[in-house]
């Protein structure tokens, strides 16, 4: 479903979602007019997002909020969990592997790997932190076909290559590196320091 819709209105579901959830639950329905209008977006371009799942809104009242809200996070797949992995357990892997926020949105990160010695355990939080050189059977094992990398650049392809093989089908990378994957994997990257010099460029 995803291949159907455009990428950036695939990214603004998570956006309706949480609008939606923060909405008073004296409020049991919503218009596309209502959501455009708190979220500073055309009312269009909101019905036609919507449109891609399987709500149906009705004449003269819009939306059901919980009926709404339901298909989105069916849309998304928030409704059955998927499991994430990390490769590099360093601060932003550390970071990551400990925050609890993922679970709202049907995502578990189950474990983390690194080839450092000293690191490999739990984490505060208990969640295991095993060898790189185990990845791919515990990946296996752990049934996780996501993952985020969390190493140095010059590292990020080899790991890229190892994920591609233990299965995993989306990668969000932290490494400021380009990543070349077969067909059917997704690869998206956060450059941290490219995003903060268009902040940068931003401010008069």
């Amino acid at each position: 479903m995803y291949k159907e819709i455009p990428l950036i209105s695939l990214q603004r579901m998570p956006v309706y979602l949480n609008y939606l959830k923060s909405m008073p639950a004296s409020e049991k329905f919503v218009s596309s007019g209502h959501i455009a209008e708190a979220l500073g977006l055309g009312e269009v371009l909101v019905r036609k997002d919507l449109a891609y799942t399987a709500a149906v809104g009705r004449p003269r009242v819009g939306y059901v909020t919980e009926e709404l809200i339901s298909a989105i996070e069916e849309f998304l797949c928030f409704n059955g969990k998927r499991h994430a992995v990390i490769v590099g357990y360093g601060a932003v892997g550390k970071a990551i592997l400990d925050y609890g926020g993922f679970g709202y949105y049907g995502i578990e990160i189950v474990a983390a790997f690194d080839s450092d010695a000293d690191k490999l355990g739990q984490s505060p939080s208990g969640k295991p932190v095993y060898d790189v050189a185990d990845a791919e059977a515990q990946i296996a094992r752990l049934n996780a076909k996501l993952a985020i990398i969390c190493v140095p650049a010059q590292a990020a392809q080899g790991v890229a290559d190892m994920l591609v093989r233990c299965g995993v089908k989306a990668i969000l990378s932290f490494a400021p590196a380009t990543l070349k994957t077969p067909e059917g994997v997704e690869v998206r990257q956060i450059d941290v320091a490219a995003n903060l010099a268009i902040l940068s460029s931003s401010i008069k």
